[in-house]
């Protein structure tokens, strides 16, 4: 089916009580699209979802301009011999891109060490004094009837919260399938969700966002080839790759509704396994370019017994690399 890959540009205007995460963020659009043009017409965009097919594949938030960094063992990159130099290292995890053209994106590489020696800190990837910080944000439930706070569900309780300097470009980069959606929609959802608010505690203000750009993009891929490069969370169980030779961080997920279905009585999904973003998926026959890989989780009550058709995204928005073990 025809898929065309686009990078979103988004500025933060509020803290984030719900990381950047693809699979969460689809889940959302999901949503937006319900609560504008209707639930049959979801049920039309996520035909054969679960078959291969997805309608929409997306990205975690990343720094404008910068590829989260391969999630991959420590072999494939010199390690210092100092250790405060190791602990200066581990804190690079962002890979710089070559955004200059508006259609196009490109990562310069050769082998593994010399892509992972590119890597960055947060200083560099968010700029000086921009960085994210995660911080606890305390709040009050009064009981009406006493005008004060109390024990159980009255009881002062602390919550998470991620800020970011106010205006922070993030990229998102998205799959769309151009049968069922265009870019004028794409944009549209997106630009909703950032005025009603994403994740956690939109409703008192957390997670809004506004749409500076939306541009397809297409990536240069190197002529040798061999693997893919994933950014976002994905489900490769069952799908032909060759895990001695690929590399990813186990990451279960425990899901919940969102909308309506996340003031129910049963909010929670069923928890699912999944591969972290970051990871480097070899196939075990040839390779072959695609814009995204994974697959789509749930359907009949496998996910929810609340929403039986509840489904998760299993895909990645994935780069073609070339990677080579080390010796």
């Amino acid at each position: 089916m025809p898929h065309v890959l686009y990078r979103a540009t988004i500025a933060l205007h509020t803290p984030l009580g719900t990381p950047l995460a693809g699979d969460t963020l689809f889940g959302q659009l999901c949503w937006t699209l319900r609560e504008t043009q209707g639930e049959a017409e979801l049920t039309r965009r996520l035909d054969a979802y679960t078959s291969g097919q997805p309608w929409l594949v997306v990205s975690d938030g990343f720094p404008a301009g910068f590829l989260p960094k391969p999630t991959v063992p420590p072999r494939f990159e010199p390690q210092p011999t100092d250790p405060a130099q190791r602990k200066i290292a581990r804190k690079k995890r962002w890979i710089p891109v070559d955004t200059s053209a508006g259609d196009g994106f490109g990562i310069t590489h050769g082998s593994p060490a010399q892509l992972l020696s590119r890597a960055v800190d947060e200083t560099t990837a968010f700029g000086e004094g921009r960085q994210p910080k995660a911080a606890v944000q305390f709040h009050n439930t009064i009981n009406r009837l006493t005008g004060t706070t109390g024990q159980g569900r009255f009881a002062p309780y602390a919550q998470s919260l991620i800020f970011y300097t106010t205006g922070q470009r993030i990229d998102l980069y998205l799959v769309l399938d151009d049968t069922r959606g265009t870019a004028q929609e794409l944009s549209g959802w997106l630009a909703a969700m950032g005025a009603t608010g994403y994740g956690r505690d939109a409703s008192v203000g957390l997670g809004k966002f506004t749409v500076e750009t939306l541009t397809p993009v297409t990536q240069t891929v190197p002529a040798d080839a061999n693997a893919w490069w994933t950014l976002a969370a994905c489900a490769p169980q069952g799908q032909g790759f060759d895990g001695r030779r690929s590399y990813w961080r186990v990451l279960t997920r425990f899901g919940r509704h969102g909308n309506t279905h996340a003031l129910g009585g049963k909010p929670f999904k069923n928890p699912v396994l999944m591969a972290a973003t970051g990871a480097v998926l070899r196939p075990l026959s040839a390779f072959s370019p695609r814009l995204f890989v994974g697959q789509g989780l749930g359907g009949g009550g496998l996910l929810s017994k609340a929403e039986p058709a509840t489904v998760h995204q299993g895909y990645a928005p994935a780069l073609a690399i070339a990677w080579k073990d080390a010796a």
